[in-house]
């Protein structure tokens, strides 16, 4: 009898369960998927990389690890603009999960340089453009876990600020641009698609929330040495 359930166990899975399993995951990924996940970045960079090392095409895929454009060849967007009138382009690179391309994403520092080693003392902008569909409440709740991850603040500012977000996020699209505006000692604020979304007073909540990319301790340190255009 034990064999017969072993064998009964070990059955292959009919072709309907085995398309219902794929595309079961496929949901998953697509609409739970957590926005900030650093560390997936960093797996990704390190395939993309090998990638590129295999083609001799210009145009392959630029990884999240490594600068993906340069002060002159990309202009500064008019929703930087209109907050960071002379900011200029530090780094930037492309931010996937589990190979999936989320978004594009830039640091722009509204001095010339900014220091990976005191970047909360200049007022700078985090641009993304997404690649696919993110619900804001899932950024937010991710926001919060990655913020958590670093040991930054306390259970009633985590509280406060994954309210906040929950409120200020947008759901986004392909093509989507969210902004992020840092001001140090200030609030931040939040641009969708060029206009104003509103922003979040408390001036330490800025100061966690883009840590999540820009901390020294980041789970991504290729992506932290790409937006700072450093090479890796």
């Amino acid at each position: 009898m034990a064999r017969q359930e072993r064998s009964t166990a070990m059955a292959p899975r009919s072709p309907a369960a085995l398309l219902t399993g794929l595309l079961t995951a496929l949901l998953v990924t697509m609409m739970v998927g957590p926005l900030l996940l650093p560390a997936v970045a960093q797996t990704s960079a390190q395939t993309s990389s090998q990638s590129s090392a295999q083609t001799s095409s210009p145009a392959s895929t630029p990884s999240s690890s490594s600068a993906s454009s340069t002060p002159s060849t990309v202009s500064l967007p008019a929703a930087i603009r209109s907050v960071l009138p002379d900011a200029t382009l530090a780094g930037g690179g492309i931010y996937r999960w589990f190979g999936l391309k989320l978004y594009d994403i830039r640091l722009w520092s509204a001095r010339k340089g900014i220091a990976p080693d005191n970047w909360d003392s200049t007022p700078f902008a985090l641009e993304l453009v997404y690649a696919r569909t993110l619900y804001g409440e899932r950024i937010a709740k991710a926001s919060i876990d990655e913020i958590k991850q670093l040991g930054i603040g306390t259970p009633a500012q985590h509280a406060a600020w994954l309210e906040a977000m929950t409120r200020v996020f947008p759901d986004v699209a392909e093509g989507s641009q969210l902004v992020g505006v840092y001001q140090p000692g200030g609030a931040t604020q939040f641009l969708h698609d060029g206009q104003p979304r509103g922003q979040i007073e408390d001036p330490a909540f800025g100061k966690a929330f883009f840590a999540i990319w820009l901390h020294p301790k980041t789970s991504a340190p290729k992506l932290r040495s790409a937006l700072f255009g450093q090479k890796p």
